[in-house]
């Protein structure tokens, strides 16, 4: 469980981040704050895991903010303005949301929290397919392929399409278990039964690879 705070001036900001938080199980809002002061005493007592951080504020910018922290935990900037963006990530932020920012772009924002604390939510992701989000654990996941704009997500019951690019299918799934042997494929690793020169046996389901994945699957599974 991701223990996490928010920063913002602006209660409807940080209304939106709450309501956000409250649809992902492994992330845990633990408190709110439109004063970044009284935020300060509260990271002195209590451990956080990851702060969302408005960067406007009107007594002290987000940046300075967390600057000041002697110790400050794994950031996500939110933000009106991209102009701050490059500085933010100087400062090692995991991500910087661009105010207004949707759902799926905030689950982006937190399942890359969730890698670099080196947790794994369960092991599993969300993604979203139509209107609807499903919860996707690693384990039943086989491979995904790329179909023009879409990922197709085969799991080892059913298939789920979501539109995103093979970018960032790659980050959601990580390094999982999870290679890229193809231009329009990724593969878990746990479900290959077969290896060739130029394909593989995924369950039962023949995958192809280029030279770098044939390489990058005989390595990693020596």
């Amino acid at each position: 469980m991701i223990r996490a705070i928010a920063i913002d001036d602006e209660p409807i900001a940080l209304r939106v981040v709450a309501e956000h938080a409250a649809k992902i199980p492994f992330l845990n809002l633990q408190s709110t704050f439109t004063n970044a002061f009284e935020a300060i005493n509260y990271l002195k007592n209590e451990k956080v895991d990851l702060l969302f951080l408005d960067i406007n504020m009107p007594d002290i910018s987000g940046i300075d903010f967390l600057k000041a922290l002697p110790d400050p935990p794994p950031t996500i900037f939110t933000t009106a303005y991209s102009e701050y963006a490059l500085e933010s990530y100087e400062l090692d932020a995991i991500d910087y949301l661009l105010k207004p920012f949707e759902f799926g772009r905030f689950l982006k924002a937190v399942n890359k929290a969730n890698e670099k604390l080196g947790q794994k939510a369960d092991e599993a992701i969300f993604v979203k397919s139509g209107y609807e989000y499903h919860r996707i654990r690693f384990e039943d996941l086989k491979y995904l392929k790329a179909e023009g704009n879409y990922i197709q997500f085969v799991k080892t019951n059913d298939k789920l399409l979501c539109r995103m690019t093979m970018k960032e299918a790659e980050e959601q799934v990580g390094n999982n278990g999870f290679i890229k042997v193809h231009r329009s494929y990724i593969v878990n690793t746990q479900f290959v039964n077969k290896i060739e020169k130029h394909q593989l046996l995924v369950g039962d389901d023949l995958i192809p690879i280029n030279n770098e994945g044939f390489e990058l699957v005989k390595d990693r599974l020596g």
